[in-house]
């Protein structure tokens, strides 16, 4: 059976689109999930929703899956003591749990063609974390649940810019030693 050269663009295009958005949901499209994170020395054992009990070590972090609305987490020391009870509600498509009620800083990262951000985030008010103003309004969280973000911590920001016609914000959760070396790394202003 001989195909014709129509019929063969067509499914080479078709090939194509389909090899297209395999490469994207395969490597390009970002996942959405909840983590559970333990920035201390210490570790926790915890359930979710009255699940399977599970155990996060020092400086791990651990995905969780949780459902849209109320949620309810029970929290244990290493000796399996409870230290809390809580519910929390999930609003957003990727979240995370501070079980130790550690500090985490939220900052906005901003992007575009020819984007001034020493000018952008200048005009922006400080944050003081440990008695040293940070510029770009960092935001500190320190309660049990924030879905409050784009990118988690264990994400990095993009490093290509999507949208060159304008300017426009990521905002990424730090653990604080993690956003204090990352302060000094990205916000280098010329003096």
């Amino acid at each position: 059976m001989k195909i014709s050269s129509s019929t063969k663009g067509l499914l080479i295009s078709i090939f194509t689109v389909i090899f297209a958005f395999g490469i994207y949901f395969l490597l390009l499209a970002k996942r959405n999930y909840y983590l559970v994170d333990n920035p201390t020395e210490n570790t926790f054992y915890f359930k979710i929703n009255n699940g399977d009990e599970n155990i996060i070590t020092a400086g791990q972090n651990v995905k969780v899956d949780l459902k849209k609305g109320v949620n309810k987490i029970k929290v244990f020391d290493a000796q399996k003591k409870p230290l809390y009870d809580s519910a929390f509600e999930v609003k957003k498509v990727r979240g995370l749990l501070n079980i130790a009620h550690q500090d985490y800083y939220v900052n906005e990262q901003f992007y575009g063609y020819g984007v001034n951000k020493d000018s952008l985030i200048a005009t922006r008010s400080q944050t003081n974390i440990d008695g040293k103003l940070y510029v770009n309004a960092p935001v500190r969280f320190d309660k049990l649940y924030t879905d409050d973000f784009y990118y988690n911590i264990d994400e990095d920001y993009d490093k290509v810019v999507k949208n060159v016609q304008k300017v426009e914000s990521r905002t990424k959760i730090f653990r604080k030693f993690d956003f204090l070396n990352y302060y000094k790394e990205y916000y280098q202003f010329n003096k």
